[in-house]
């Protein structure tokens, strides 16, 4: 597993995938969190980073399949997964080397906007106003929500040849399963179906580690999530036996 993360790790060093990604989150981030007039903190008059754990995930949604896309579609067009495969690694060595250096990447695009943190911390009147806890858990709530959506980018990748293809079917599934059952809520036929379907949905249990309250059945959703997708690659990975 070492080898194939490190071998991840270099390929998106000695790519521009990694740099333009960084620039374009972080870029479109501080935009956002400091400039533009809508949303920006300065105008807003309160310390507080809910813009940025608001919109990020709806950036992730694209950003992480765009990192994600080419972890297997890339090999199986140019023949190399095959090779990659007779080589005494297990199917679970391949995956979580792959899933591990995209997840990575997309933990060091994140760091950096701790000095927003910061910042705002010192720029509070008095300083340090500012929600530490429920920041600290918006942020391990970010950290799982990309954990989730590098799962499934891997295993949208694993399932096509074509990169496109990978990118568009891992942000569908990323938006259904963020956003999509919070939005079936708003139909009165549910009834009192309503709040369990939101309970579904990732969006309920994100908002829910906004609050600071680290509760273990949010994190056991989380990573069960993650459990369930990097299956679903292995089972596709283990189709070529059948």
């Amino acid at each position: 597993m070492l080898a194939i993360l490190k071998k991840e790790i270099r390929s998106f060093l000695n790519s521009l995938i990694a740099y333009i990604i960084m620039i374009i989150f972080l870029t479109g981030m501080g935009l956002f969190v400091w400039v533009f007039p809508d949303t920006n903190l300065l105008d807003y008059g309160f310390a507080d980073l809910s813009i940025l754990f608001y919109l990020a995930p709806y950036v992730y949604m694209f950003l992480i399949p765009a990192i994600t896309m080419r972890t297997f579609a890339e090999e199986k067009k140019a023949g190399t997964l095959e090779l990659l495969l007779t080589r005494p690694l297990s199917d679970w060595d391949i995956i979580l080397g792959k899933y591990l250096a995209s997840l990575l990447l997309i933990i060091f695009t994140l760091i950096p906007t701790l000095v927003y943190y910061y910042s705002v911390y010192t720029l509070g009147n008095p300083a340090g106003n500012i929600d530490s806890a429920g920041v600290f858990g918006s942020y391990i709530g970010l950290v799982l929500l990309g954990a989730v959506f590098t799962a499934i980018g891997i295993f949208a990748s694993s399932i096509s040849d074509n990169q496109i293809t990978s990118f568009i079917v891992a942000a569908f599934l990323c938006f259904v399963l963020y956003a999509g059952f919070s939005s079936l809520t708003s139909l009165d036929a549910l009834g009192e179906m309503a709040y369990f379907i939101n309970q579904l949905g990732i969006d309920y249990h994100y908002k829910a580690l906004s609050k600071g309250l680290i509760d273990s059945r949010n994190l056991i959703y989380f990573f069960s999530l993650i459990a369930f997708m990097l299956m679903a690659t292995r089972l596709v990975l283990g189709s070529r036996k059948w």
